[in-house]
């Protein structure tokens, strides 16, 4: 009994140290972002792949290179140039990610979902989430846009695995409602305003990085996904385990593996998302203007 009780309680101590080091490392980052920028941002905005220039709503910018915050994991893929901008979009004070890091890229679940907890810790109270996604649901079209309802982490993987960190969540977050349903509300609103048309469905993310068969894609149909990627969940699960409100929109990029007749490549996502980039960007602009957070 003296052993398990020591083995108990050695596991317990070495839990809490690597809790301690990773709120260490977040408060690091967040005091680096902070002693440049004084700025309280309300809303946190991550750009996906090929949608970067949506970063052009912010004004008043400071923009700070991940390859300069400490800690910060760096992006690698095409698509995601890698920079934090603080700034102000329709007046609400904001910091947007132009650009991801992902789970496929060789990071740890924790590193990737890393700069959700900074944003968090910098006192984000809502978040939109934008990706580049291929469309399962065979009514869609590549360029549309998807509000994201809901999610399916099929990843492997989630980054609330291990010690919990009590002054961050619950051990045990509530996920019944991962995009709030006022958000979409307004997003809904927002996108018969200007007239864009947008699809709602839910989105099932994948570890990645090889694209799916058409088996697995007929299988993501079955469980009742529309949309699938390769990041966008965890940071979600992240986020709400924080308390921070969330709104997702997919840019349909391509038609998922067996749909059609073709094969599947980045080049193909990156140039559709910038395509699509002009109607998103507007939608955004009109999402932001009627939340809640000033």
């Amino acid at each position: 009994m003296r052993l398990i009780r020591f083995l108990s309680e050695k596991a317990s101590r070495s839990a809490g140290l690597i809790v301690d080091e990773r709120v260490s490392k977040i408060r690091e980052t967040v005091d680096f972002i902070r002693a440049r920028c004084r700025q309280q941002p309300a809303l946190g905005l991550i750009l996906g792949s090929g949608l970067s220039a949506c970063a052009d709503l912010l004004t008043d910018r400071v923009i700070i290179s991940f390859r300069d915050l400490p800690n910060f994991p760096q992006a690698k893929v095409a698509g995601h140039p890698g920079q934090l901008i603080i700034g102000n979009v329709e007046g609400i004070p904001s910091i947007a990610l132009q650009g991801r890091v992902h789970f496929y890229e060789g990071f740890s679940i924790s590193e990737a979902v890393f700069p959700i907890r900074v944003l968090g810790c910098l006192g984000i109270r809502q978040l939109i989430v934008t990706n580049a996604a291929g469309g399962v649901n065979t009514t869609f079209s590549s360029g549309d846009l998807m509000l994201i309802s809901d999610h399916i982490n099929f990843t492997g993987t989630n980054p609330l695995i291990g010690a919990n960190i009590d002054e961050f969540g619950p051990r045990f977050p509530d996920m019944s409602e991962a995009y709030d349903s006022g958000m979409r509300k307004i997003a809904l609103e927002a996108a018969r305003l200007k007239n864009i048309p947008l699809r709602e469905g839910v989105y099932i993310a994948f570890s990645g990085p090889n694209y799916e068969t058409p088996a697995e894609i007929r299988m993501c149909r079955a469980l009742g996904a529309d949309a699938v990627g390769m990041s966008t969940v965890p940071e979600v699960i992240v986020a709400r385990h924080m308390g921070i409100q969330v709104l997702g929109i997919s840019c349909i990029t391509n038609i998922a593996a067996g749909i059609l007749p073709q094969r599947l490549s980045h080049s193909e996502v990156l140039d559709t998302a910038e395509q699509a980039q002009g109607k998103l960007r507007t939608l955004l602009q009109s999402i932001i203007g009627s939340l809640g957070v000033k």
